[in-house]
């Protein structure tokens, strides 16, 4: 049963990651009206550096499809975290009301590296 659980929220979460991937490149999610004003500083800071958003929308896209494969779950995390550090950050620091997702998402990512444990413990020789 824990197996099932745990593969469910990984589906989630990696089809979240998906979503939001395929989105930078063909803006399919509509901006909210009302942004606070952090907010839209943040997101035209990001925008004026070309190369960033793609490289975001791919990294998101991989590790949503690693994650959701069990086999390959661990190297999703891994290209995942940093996206997933710079999304709490972001949320935090810029829009205090929208944090409660991003941190589901990322104890669904610490979930799973409690588990496969011993994977990360390989990459570092224990």
């Amino acid at each position: 049963m824990k197996k099932k659980l745990l593969f469910t929220a990984c589906l989630l979460t990696g089809l979240l990651f998906i979503n939001a991937g395929l989105n930078k490149f063909f803006n399919y999610l509509p901006m909210p009206e009302e942004m606070p004003e952090a907010s839209l500083k943040l997101f035209s800071a990001m925008i004026q550096i070309s190369w960033l958003m793609p490289l975001v929308g791919i990294a998101e896209i991989t590790g949503g499809i690693l994650f959701i494969i069990p086999r390959y779950r661990a190297l999703g995390v891994l290209i995942l975290t940093p996206v997933m550090a710079g999304i709490l950050l972001t949320h935090i620091s810029a829009d205090p009301g929208g944090w409660i997702m991003p941190t589901l998402m990322a104890l669904v990512m610490t979930w799973s590296v409690i588990e496969q444990r011993r994977q990360y413990l390989q990459l570092i020789g224990r």
